[in-house]
């Protein structure tokens, strides 16, 4: 596994590990999702029926509230719900997304590389995917 920390500047100092190893079954997308067999982006893979294929930070809510998910205020661990976030580039472009863990942790899938659990959402924001621009939840299942 091989990081390009020029990539994600902020990782250096922050807590985080390696969670799995590296696939290119699934992205970041797929992983808040919770599934590891498909790649989720709506340009070029699987994209919910019914939600523009549209590489917008709207079109991703849209995706993830078929999932229940809804936008919320802050991503600080709230008994009860899932969160995850979106990142994007200063153009509105998503680029990446993460999730929570039960721990409070996020968890991210670094494109084909591997899974990383952070002890922030900052600490992958950067060139490589910008910043947290959404967060959403969901009561846990």
């Amino acid at each position: 596994m091989s990081l390009d920390f020029s990539e994600f500047p902020q990782l250096q100092n922050a807590q985080w590990k390696v969670a799995s190893e590296e696939s290119h079954y699934y992205n970041c997308v797929a992983y808040a999702a919770g599934e590891t067999h498909r790649w989720w982006w709506p340009t070029r893979a699987y994209w919910p029926d019914g939600i523009r294929r549209q590489t917008t930070v709207e079109s991703f809510i849209q995706a993830f509230r078929t999932l229940r998910y809804i936008p919320c205020e802050n991503a600080s661990l709230e008994e009860g719900y899932e969160k995850v976030a979106i990142y994007a580039r200063n153009n509105g472009m998503p680029t990446h997304m993460a999730r929570q863990l039960g721990s409070g942790i996020w968890a991210s899938k670094l494109g084909k590389n591997v899974d990383i659990e952070h002890s922030t959402l900052q600490a992958l924001e950067g060139p490589a995917y910008g910043n947290v621009v959404k967060i959403l939840k969901r009561s846990k299942q």
